[in-house]
């Protein structure tokens, strides 16, 4: 098969099997479709978040392929403006959590059907194979909503993360406690809960060091496997040590997991301040109901950032016109990581890998053209955007509330969280 052969034309597309094919990136020509990989839990214990993302992603193509008044890459003209008005079309293809189910549908979503870029992948373990696949084939991979920082120390060319990862994340969440300690809060203690795959491992780390930097006792530092049918040992442990502050790293059905048990055990923690994940997905709040109010989660948006960013109410609506759902955490970061991936191709003005490639480390996006709290999109040379501001926020009424930094806070926090 011909590798530069034009990429037919057609519909977003999802793709499950892994089918044997060809190798080598596919190259268009300016009018055709643009097609992008993109990698989400579509099944399994996570496919909510999947579906969710898969939603992100079509908003961020919609935004793309028409004309809208909204202030962000490539909105106000119908199509890529810069590779002769052509359009995206996005094939899905579920991981199922599994990283090596990942790794396999990459390759088919390369050798197949000839994509010219990669996003997903939510879990950072499965972002980890994926990045590594496209790395191999020349192709970039855009780290959506992954969050290790060991992602982006790994020597990759093609691998770009706008968004922040966990130490900048857990760096903002110690700058809060210490200015919380500073209003005279007691603050002394601290616990460590954490999965154990990528996410976990490398958010504990991060975690551990700043806590031993900033003067804060570690009570308890617990371990757990990721989709564990039982935490009443954890939280048995968590309730001896009951720490002043509780720093959870957890995906969706573990945090529900968790804090059922916490009830069932009769252990109320001080206050939680969480590595966002299942602790800023609707479906753990809609689990949890009352028993989430005062949650505390570093983010990367919050939808009071309207009143700094003009077009995050009006992407919302379209997100929700298709989900039924607010953006959160994870698929505005999906949404907005679309949205750069396809700035870099209409400046690149071409499907070819290496040249996308260029286009992304040459990124320098305003932040106020996103609907994100960050400085702006600018890639260091390790793929890493360190000007991906986080904030914190915490569920208060029904919806969360931007509590930190000061200059963008919108509300006092509620502290202690079981006040």
């Amino acid at each position: 098969m011909n590798r530069r052969q034009l990429l037919m034309g057609g519909a977003s597309l999802v793709s499950f099997a892994s089918l044997p094919g060809l190798a080598g990136p596919a190259f268009a020509q300016a009018g055709q479709d643009v097609v992008i990989g993109v990698l989400f839990p579509l099944s399994g214990a996570n496919a909510q978040v999947g579906v969710d993302a898969r939603h992100a992603m079509e908003t961020a193509a919609d935004i793309v392929n028409n004309s809208y008044d909204l202030d962000l890459p490539t909105a106000r003209n119908a199509g890529l403006a810069g590779f002769g008005n052509a359009k995206i079309r996005l094939v899905f293809a579920d991981h199922q959590s599994d990283p090596q189910k990942g790794r396999a549908e990459a390759e088919r979503l390369i050798t197949q059907d000839k994509v010219c870029a990669l996003i997903g992948c939510y879990l950072s373990s499965v972002s980890s194979t994926v990045s590594a696949v496209a790395e191999r084939y020349g192709l970039p991979f855009l780290c959506a909503d992954s969050s290790s920082p060991s992602l982006a120390r790994r020597g990759l060319k093609f691998f770009f993360r706008p968004a922040a990862q966990d130490e900048m994340f857990s760096a903002a969440m110690f700058d809060f406690l210490d200015a919380q300690k500073a209003k005279g809060k007691k603050i002394e203690t601290v616990g460590l809960f954490f999965e154990d795959t990528i996410f976990g491992t490398d958010s504990s780390n991060v975690q551990r060091k700043l806590a031993a930097e900033r003067g804060y006792k570690l009570v308890a530092d617990i371990k757990y496997k990721s989709n564990s049918p039982s935490l009443s040992v954890e939280v048995q442990q968590l309730k001896s040590a009951d720490p002043d502050v509780l720093l959870p790293s957890s995906y969706v059905t573990d945090a529900i997991l968790l804090m059922r048990t916490m009830g069932e055990l009769g252990y109320k923690p001080k206050n939680i301040v969480a590595q966002a994940s299942g602790f800023s997905d609707k479906a753990f709040y809609d689990a949890m109901g009352d028993k989430a109010v005062g949650i505390i989660s570093r983010a990367s948006f919050s939808l009071d950032m309207a009143q700094k960013r003009p077009s995050v109410l009006k992407v919302n609506d379209m997100y929700k016109a298709r989900s039924n759902r607010d953006l959160n955490d994870s698929t505005s970061r999906e949404l907005m990581g679309l949205l750069v991936l396809a700035d870099a191709i209409d400046r690149a003005k071409s499907t070819d890998g290496e040249k996308i490639r260029e286009a992304l480390a040459a990124t320098d996006i305003p932040g106020e053209r996103t609907i994100m709290p960050w400085k702006r999109v600018k890639f260091e040379a390790d793929g890493q955007n360190i000007d991906a501001d986080p904030v914190l926020v915490q569920y208060i009424g029904g919806t969360f509330v931007t509590i930190f930094p000061a200059a963008v806070a919108l509300a006092e926090p509620l502290w202690p969280m079981n006040a």
